[in-house]
């Protein structure tokens, strides 16, 4: 499933310009692309920064420039207070994406799966309203440009395996550990 952007659609949706900010973690230095009033756009690692582009590109068109920056200090704070294990949630991060209507549905139902906890993506189907659209929700998931904070890597497979994530199976990995052991600790 292939979404097109038409000109009007990316220049109505389009942030002029976002800020990359590299902000390093455990598992590698993560790219966290904001608009101007702070949104976060993306959230990626810096060894895909290719994809961040090809994302940006797919949702927005060529309507928005990219150039380095620094996130605002709350979405910081938050993503750093995430990776070093003081807090496991960030709900509160403000986000915006372009995207179709059935990526955007899915990518919100990313963000009430609780820390601690998986979904699979006929589960994901349903809860959205699409039973039986397991497999176009994989394709939201694998577009998702906001990994971590949409926690696309809280969806497995239906018998429990770990099924791809674009920064990797290891990152994947760690993420799910990182969020068990937070929700572990805290029962």
């Amino acid at each position: 499933m292939t979404t097109t952007v038409t000109a009007e659609k990316a220049a109505a949706t389009a942030p002029a310009r976002v800020a990359i900010d590299r902000l390093p973690t455990p598992i590698g230095t993560a790219l966290v692309l904001t608009d101007e009033e702070g949104c976060v756009r993306a959230f990626d690692w810096d060894d895909h920064e290719a994809r961040v582009q090809r994302l940006l590109r797919s949702h927005y068109g060529d309507a928005i420039t990219a150039h380095a920056g620094r996130a605002p200090a709350a979405v910081r704070e938050r993503i750093e207070a995430y990776f070093d294990g003081a807090r496991a949630d960030l709900d509160g991060i403000a986000c915006e994406t372009g995207g179709s209507a059935f990526q955007r549905r899915v990518w919100a139902a990313l963000r009430r799966i609780p820390v601690g906890e998986t979904t699979h993506y006929g589960a994901l189907a349903t809860a959205i309203g699409s039973p039986g659209a397991a497999r176009a929700v994989g394709l939201a998931n694998g577009a998702n440009p906001i990994g971590v904070i949409v926690p696309c890597h809280r969806v497995i497979g239906a018998d429990g395996s770990l099924t791809g994530y674009g920064g990797g199976l290891d990152r994947k990995r760690w993420l799910l550990a990182h969020e068990h052991r937070w929700f572990a600790a805290r029962r």
